[in-house]
């Protein structure tokens, strides 16, 4: 085989592996609450619904095709435990809420792909944990709408390799980086925050 029919060959491969791996460009976004009416509530409740709609892989493989990706609670309801999850982080995200006004934020997951273990196991700087929802705020007291439902792209890099290994060392888990992730995109999307809206591109999904 010729040197040149080798190169032609090996950059074949190379696009057919990107092909498969998926990637591309992914965010995290929101439209901001304008500070001005978020000052005014004070965080009663968090609802979580994580509809029984929504797919769920347990493929040993790099990129389930499935709405819901989760391995690092023992095996069960993948449903439950996503809610469990976002509970926890939209709570803390909102936790700064101060006004006089009693809110709900209701939440309703629209996916939730962080990375199997073997997907971890790739080189570094490869994979994401891309989370989607959206978010409705309600009077806590009344029911009345004060927010309709509004989506929310909390999607970030993700660690594998020896960048995985480091931070599990370090107690850096998914769960606490996609917890954290999602708290502070909250927290901005609720103007009580930093600014977290951002973009980047990477092989994963």
């Amino acid at each position: 085989m010729s040197i040149a029919r080798r190169v032609v060959l090996f950059g074949l491969s190379g696009l057919l592996l990107t092909a498969c791996v998926g990637g591309g460009t992914f965010k995290t976004d929101y439209v901001p609450v304008p500070p001005s009416v978020s000052a005014g509530w004070r965080l009663a409740d968090v609802r979580v619904s994580v509809p029984k709609t929504l797919t769920v892989s347990e493929a040993k493989t790099l990129l389930p095709n499935a709405d819901i990706v989760w391995r690092e609670d023992p095996l069960g309801d993948r449903h439950a435990q996503v809610a469990a999850i976002m509970d926890a982080a939209v709570t803390l995200g909102a936790q700064g809420l101060r006004g006089s006004r009693p809110v709900v934020i209701e939440v309703t997951v629209l996916r939730f792909h962080a990375l199997t273990f073997e997907a971890e196991q790739r080189g570094t700087n490869w994979g994401v944990h891309n989370i989607k929802f959206t978010a409705r705020v309600v009077d806590a007291r009344t029911g009345e709408e004060l927010l309709p439902a509004t989506e929310i792209r909390a999607e970030l890099p993700a660690l594998a390799g020896n960048q995985m290994r480091e931070a599990r060392r370090k107690g850096v888990t998914q769960k606490s980086m996609i917890t954290n992730h999602v708290a502070r995109t909250v927290a901005g999307w609720l103007s009580i925050g930093p600014d977290n809206r951002t973009s980047f591109t990477r092989q994963g999904n």
